[in-house]
C-alpha cells in the first residue's frame, strides 16, 4: 500500500510540475502522509480520510501564502523609488483643482497636495496615484534621521 501512496504522490507532483497551479502539490504531500500512516499500521479507511482531508485543507490554508511568497511584490513602478524624496514645485499645487507640477528625481511630474503650495517651494513625495505624485510640504513632515 505504501507504494500506491508513493505512486499517487509522484503522479500528483508530475502533474503539478506541468500545471504549476499549486493544488496538486498539496495532494502529493497528503499522499506522503498517507504512506507514512501505512508504515505505522493505520487501517486503509484512516489513510483515505487523512488523504482526503489534507488534500482539501492544505490548499485552503496554505496556497495563498505560498503564491504570495513565490510571486513577490511584482514590478516596481517608476514612482515607487520617488517616495520619500524631496522635490521642487515648478507649478503651484492647488488642492481644490488637483493641479500642479514638481521636479523630482530629475524629472517633471504631475503632483497633488492636500494644501496649497507655491512654486519654488520644497515638498516631499509621500505616495503616488498612478503617475501623479502625492506630496506634502517638506517642513510639515518629520525629518528622518540619516541612516
Amino acid at each position: 500500500m505504501t507504494l500506491i501512496w508513493l505512486g499517487v504522490a509522484l503522479l500528483a507532483l508530475v502533474v503539478e510540475l506541468a500545471s504549476v497551479s499549486f493544488i496538486l502539490l498539496f495532494a502529493a504531500v497528503a499522499a506522503l502522509v498517507a504512506a507514512a500512516l501505512v508504515q505505522i499500521g493505520a487501517p486503509l479507511p484512516v489513510q483515505i480520510v487523512v488523504f482526503a482531508a489534507l488534500s482539501l485543507l492544505l490548499p485552503v490554508l496554505l496556497r495563498q501564502r505560498l503564491l504570495e511568497r513565490i510571486s513577490g511584490r511584482g514590478v516596481l513602478s517608476r514612482t515607487d523609488s520617488l517616495i520619500g524624496v524631496e522635490a521642487r514645485v515648478t507649478e503651484s499645487l492647488d488642492p481644490v483643482l488637483g493641479t500642479g507640477r514638481v521636479l523630482a528625481g530629475g524629472q517633471d511630474w504631475a503632483a497633488r497636495s492636500a494644501v496649497p503650495v507655491a512654486a519654488g517651494s520644497t515638498v516631499r513625495v509621500t505616495g503616488a496615484d498612478g503617475i501623479t505624485l502625492l506630496v506634502a510640504p517638506a517642513t510639515a513632515l518629520p525629518q528622518e534621521p540619516p541612516a
